[in-house]
């Protein structure tokens, strides 16, 4: 007997004894099919090929319809409530995704992408950072040999109707807004190398942001405003690799990727006073920025003679920069100036990595290593007009680094009831921030050490062939990024001002995870009950400037916030119907305790801030219906609705959002024709409602979410 479980992919069974005979046979035929959503114990595999209403999109859209995601008005991914989520590329931190932070992802086509999987208690193996877990992103590869490949492009047009008109301004909010997204794939294969690589391109117009703020201040002041963020931007992604088979044992692998991204974004801004119906001040704004990363790593490969016994190795180098001018306009009664900033970041991050994997009868072993070296030094230069909004004294220049030491060991033993994957990490960390000496708001540099031990432990049993439980521990961290340390001020909205905080400490937090399985023909549902401990959680928060006796000012600055808990279910089901008829489905229920802590902002002056406690009970549902038609056409419909919920010093509002997708087989089975509109209500928008001692505030983000695109891929 051969027990073959969905843990190892390498098997021990001795010697096995053949005799020949004949048979005659007519055929074999085998075919297999994919999911739309594989639902195990350890991870869960989305094909982005069946996601047919997000097709022409990026992978940030993709994710948006995927069970147990949703995406915040930061464009950043949550799983099961939380952003603290970890990105992959290919099974590997890179510079499109970020390390420790996410970035990029609504820049990254869909077209290249092969699958999405989701892995929501990672082994040891894998970076501590990510409470939430760890997506990783798996781009197309052909393993066919010669060369062959995949030629596409889409149309777009985003955003076809407002939901809220726009408040008096030249220019408003962009509308109708054209994308361009042309993508070429390429992949050649010998016996000696295997050779790829992706390219995209996105041009379009876009309204990543369009922020209504209504502030109501204690004394009866009303003020509204609205920050459209109008952007025209052009992206170019290129990925390559080259894996050369030395021999029979061993690879040399040669990969890159490289991305650059330029946009401008314009945007009026008034201030209306609602009880006078007046416009009190006018600022307007226009921002160039130019992005980019560029990544280069080289893997070793050793196969042993026994299979699956392999020893590798990898060294990585990052460069990322962010180069960021803002000019500013203000039109008040107080003041006619203008203002600028200049902000330049570059990123240099070295991993390296050894990692291990020795098969046994019954599992096996994996050990490894890490070092890890990043710096990011900040400079920043200003233009200040008269009675300039611009905070002084912040210096102009900061670096930030970390040195990260790592070793790991998983150990995976499976038998036929039951398995078991137990794993320690220990990752010992070094971190500074250093300040101008002429900032006067932070009386100190900041450095600090920590060492921490991350366990995990999952134990499966199979009740029989199709129905099987588990149980899940594991403990991660999530280090604040360089982006929520940031001293320097964004100034898109001066009375409404985004800043980070550079005394910010890493959360660290545990999960306990129980969950079901069955498996019938045709379908699949998965349950998990889950419960989280967050130690020092960080989050914006909004604290009242009283200093400019012309005007108020709101800081929205990160800062750690005590503890919190995070419980809740998870259902997802998968079926077929009938032949025509495939449905899946996911909800997620929790419930957020934030307790109520006390604190003190730092900038620009030492002040107290208070949260409240609060518990709140909330769910998000997401259906999605496949229909095959004759004439090799698939249509897709998907629903989704995200419940109202509790945020730290307020409420966010219920949203949902209904797509719809159609994709036709054409050119004897080569070309691909998708018609996709996203958003076809547009209820896909963000609201807030912030309450604070001295005011409240309504937010709400109007940003783009409706967009239609049609596209068509050849295959050759």
């Amino acid at each position: 007997p051969l027990l073959m479980g969905k843990l190892n992919d390498n098997f021990d069974v001795g010697k096995v004894y053949l005799r020949p005979t004949t048979q005659q046979l007519d055929e074999v035929r085998v075919t297999a099919e994919r999911e739309i959503v594989s639902s195990g114990l350890n991870k869960k595999t989305y094909s982005t090929d069946n996601q047919i209403a997000q097709t022409g999109g990026s992978v940030l859209d993709a994710m948006k319809n995927l069970p147990g995601i949703s995406v915040d008005q930061e464009g950043k991914v949550r799983i099961r409530g939380s952003d603290k989520v970890a990105v992959l590329i290919d099974g590997k931190q890179s510079s499109l995704t970020g390390f420790g932070n996410q970035k990029g992802l609504s820049n990254i086509p869909v077209a290249n992408i092969d699958r999405i999987e989701i892995i929501n208690n990672p082994s040891a193996k894998y970076d501590a950072s990510g409470m939430a877990g760890i997506i990783n992103i798996v781009y197309k590869e052909e393993s066919k040999n010669g060369l062959n490949g995949e030629v596409g492009f889409t149309y777009g047009l985003g955003r076809l109707s407002k939901r809220k008109e726009d408040l008096p301004s030249d220019l408003g909010s962009y509308q109708y807004n054209p994308k361009y997204i042309p993508s070429l794939s390429l992949n050649y294969r010998t016996s000696k190398v295997k050779a790829s690589l992706q390219s995209e391109v996105m041009a379009q117009k876009n309204l990543p942001n369009n922020e209504f703020t209504t502030r109501t201040y204690r004394d009866g002041r009303i003020i509204a405003s609205q920050v459209a963020e109008n952007r025209t931007q052009t992206q170019y992604i290129v990925k390559g690799g080259l894996d050369w088979f030395l021999d029979d044992h061993n690879t040399l692998t040669f990969s890159a990727i490289f991305d650059y991204e330029s946009h401008t974004d314009t945007s009026q801004v008034p201030y209306i006073d609602m009880l006078s119906e007046q416009r009190n001040r006018y600022w307007s704004w226009r921002e160039s920025e130019v992005t980019g990363f560029a990544n280069f790593r080289v893997d070793y490969e050793h196969k042993f003679s026994q299979p699956g016994h392999v020893l590798s190795a990898s060294l990585q180098y990052t460069r990322g920069w962010e180069d960021e001018a803002y000019f500013l306009n203000d039109s008040s009664a107080i003041r006619q100036s203008r203002d600028t900033t200049h902000l330049i970041a570059i990123e240099h991050t070295i991993p390296f990595l050894l990692d291990y994997v020795r098969p046994l009868r019954r599992g096996r072993l994996e050990a490894g290593a890490k070092l890890q070296i990043r710096r990011i030094p900040v400079s920043y230069e200003i233009g200040q007009g008269p009675n300039s909004i611009i905070y002084p004294g912040l210096g102009n220049r900061s670096t930030w680094g970390e040195n990260l030491y790592a070793g790991y060991a998983n150990y995976v033993f499976e038998q036929e009831k039951f398995d078991v994957e137990a794993g320690l990490r220990a990752e010992q960390i070094g971190v500074f921030y250093d300040l101008s000496p002429e900032n006067i708001y932070y009386a100190q540099n900041d450095a600090y050490h920590y060492f921490r031990l991350y366990p995990n432990v999952r134990m499966s049993f199979r009740l029989n062939e199709n129905n099987a439980l588990s149980l899940f521990y594991n403990r991660r961290v999530d280090r604040p990024g360089e982006a929520e340390l940031r001293v320097f001020p964004k100034y898109d909205d001066p009375e409404l001002l985004k800043v980070g905080n550079p005394y910010l400490r890493p959360q660290f937090t545990q999960t306990i995870e129980a969950a079901y399985n069955r498996d019938w023909d045709g379908g699949s549902v998965f349950l998990s009950a889950y419960y989280r401990i967050i130690n020092d959680p960080f989050t914006r928060i909004y604290a009242e400037d009283t200093t400019n006796a012309r005007y108020n000012i709101i800081n929205r600055i990160y800062q750690n916030v005590g503890s919190a808990t995070h419980k809740g279910i998870e259902l997802l089901l998968n079926q077929r119907i009938n032949d025509f008829w495939k449905l899946s489905g996911s909800v997620n229920g929790y419930i957020n305790t934030i307790r109520a802590y006390q604190g003190t902002v730092l900038f620009p002056y030492v002040r107290p801030f208070s949260i409240d406690r609060t518990v709140n009970n909330t769910w998000e549902a997401k259906l999605n219906n496949t229909f095959s038609l004759p004439g090799k056409t698939e249509v897709q419909l998907t629903g989704l609705y995200f419940a109202p919920k509790n945020i730290p010093q307020g409420r966010q509002l219920a949203r949902s959002s209904v797509d719809v997708g159609i994709k036709k087989i054409v050119m004897r089975d080569k070309g691909e024709l998708v018609l996709s509109v996203t958003d076809i209500f547009n209820h896909f928008n963000i609201r807030q409602v912030i309450y604070q001692e001295d005011f409240d505030v309504q937010y709400g983000n109007y940003y783009e979410t409706q967009t239609i695109r049609l596209g068509f891929k050849y295959k050759f």
